[in-house]
């Protein structure tokens, strides 16, 4: 019998903890606007809105904007490589493979489930703007969060995937503005 890892094992009684909350969180795509709303927020959370936004950032803050976009753009490169190594390394599996009750709205972009890397780029993103253009980053809150909650939503990601990948994010975009604001600002 093959021997399964810490994270494994602390994984399965996680699964089994937060399952009836994705259960019910799930739910809501049984109404049809609530899930276009989700898919669209997913697919903007793909990277779209945020590579649109990276690109206008010269033009909202000319003074400083394209040293911005270097290090979100930077950054964000940081946090994919950041989630894919930990997705790898801690193997879980997304919620609508361990439970068939719960169903997968939209096409996930890779296998496993945690962290949540459309949380952990969205939370990112957010902090650095928090910390370097926050009139933007009231704006674009109610993304960031819409993109936390499609995750789940759309049953894609536990709720303990979406918080960790919105500390780490939120950790990642605060500190790459703390070490590198002499270079932005």
């Amino acid at each position: 019998m093959p021997t399964t890892s810490k994270a494994s094992q602390f994984f399965e009684r996680a699964d089994q903890l937060e399952f009836a909350l994705c259960q019910s969180i799930n739910r809501a795509i049984r109404f049809r606007p609530i899930k276009s709303y989700f898919r669209l927020v997913s697919w903007l959370g793909d990277g779209w809105l945020w590579y649109a936004l990276i690109l206008a950032i010269p033009f909202i803050a000319p003074a400083h904007g394209q040293h911005m976009a270097i290090l979100m753009a930077l950054t964000g490169l940081t946090c994919t490589l950041t989630y894919k190594a930990l997705k790898h390394w801690l193997i879980r599996e997304r919620p609508f493979i361990s439970f068939p009750a719960i169903s997968c709205a939209t096409p996930p972009l890779d296998r496993y489930s945690f962290p949540s890397g459309h949380t952990m780029h969205a939370a990112c993103f957010q902090a650095m703007l928090f910390a370097m253009l926050p009139a933007l980053a009231w704006a674009t809150l109610p993304f960031t969060l819409s993109v936390a909650a499609s995750r789940v939503v759309l049953g894609l990601h536990y709720p303990s995937d979406v918080a960790a990948g919105a500390v780490i994010g939120g950790l990642m975009g605060w500190a790459s503005v703390q070490l590198f604001v002499d270079l932005v600002v």
